[in-house]
């Protein structure tokens, strides 16, 4: 009644590797038929990077440090008074976001349309 337990599968016999032939090296990108992997840029410091960053799109950090000085100097108007003048700075220092948002979107919308390198 008990008949031998055949595998579906046709027999293979597994492919040898040559002695001392690692089947993945993690040092090597992995060989995928019909993909290309892209090769990453250099690595670059975050200096190197902000001044890359600030030529491509120079509005933005004008508009982050407009913005940071009309906080600071609203804040000490605040602190030492001068009402009239902390408002008029607060409100100095929303137009200064709007700024840096636009400038932000402006730039994603340029970066968007240059050609592939």
């Amino acid at each position: 009644m008990a008949a031998a337990a055949t595998p579906a599968v046709p027999d293979q016999a597994p492919k040898m590797q040559a002695p001392g032939q690692v089947p993945f090296d993690p040092s090597q990108a992995p060989v995928i038929e019909g993909f290309t992997p892209i090769t990453l840029g250099k690595n670059e410091s975050f200096k190197e990077k902000f001044m890359r960053k600030t030529k491509e799109n120079p509005f933005v950090p004008i508009g982050c440090a407009a913005t940071a000085g009309a906080l600071i100097y609203g804040l000490r108007a605040f602190h030492q008074g001068k009402t009239r003048q902390s408002q008029l700075l607060m409100r100095g220092r929303i137009f200064a976001q709007g700024f840096t948002v636009f400038a932000i979107i402006v730039g994603i919308f340029a970066t968007s349309l240059k050609p592939k390198q």
